[in-house]
């Protein structure tokens, strides 16, 4: 199994940002449902709770609390979790523009969440740091 791209330099070259569609919450709970599960795109378990990300309307409908309305950006860069640097090289681009980044590494993408207001500037940005 191809365990993706280490090379920063070919990383950056690659990016291809996608921004999905919808708005996404961070949720906390201290004991997950089945509903919930079911829901929820990522989760995880830390010793206070559960931390849920779930589309926006899935946590109303559930009646879920959140503070932090994202926009879920994926890179498509299929990025080794060996790699070194991609994190910090688009948290800063971002952070230099005043855009705060809550980041999920998985097997195949990084997944990127904005303030949803900030969703187009973070595009452009991750757009301009590939070139």
């Amino acid at each position: 199994m191809n365990s993706g791209e280490t090379n920063l330099n070919a990383l950056l070259k690659t990016l291809k940002p996608v921004l999905n569609t919808g708005e996404f919450v961070f949720c906390f709970v201290r004991e997950l449902t089945e509903a919930q599960t079911a829901a929820c795109i990522m989760s995880f378990q830390e010793e206070e709770g559960t931390t849920l990300i779930i589309p926006r309307w899935q946590a109303d409908r559930l009646k879920l609390p959140y503070t932090f309305v994202g926009a879920w950006i994926t890179l498509t860069v299929h990025s080794s979790l060996h790699a070194v640097g991609l994190t910090a090289a688009f948290s800063h681009a971002l952070a230099k523009q005043g855009i705060s980044c809550n980041v999920v590494a998985a097997f195949h993408h990084d997944h990127i969440f904005v303030d949803y207001p900030n969703a187009e500037a973070a595009m452009e940005i991750l757009k301009e740091l590939s070139r």
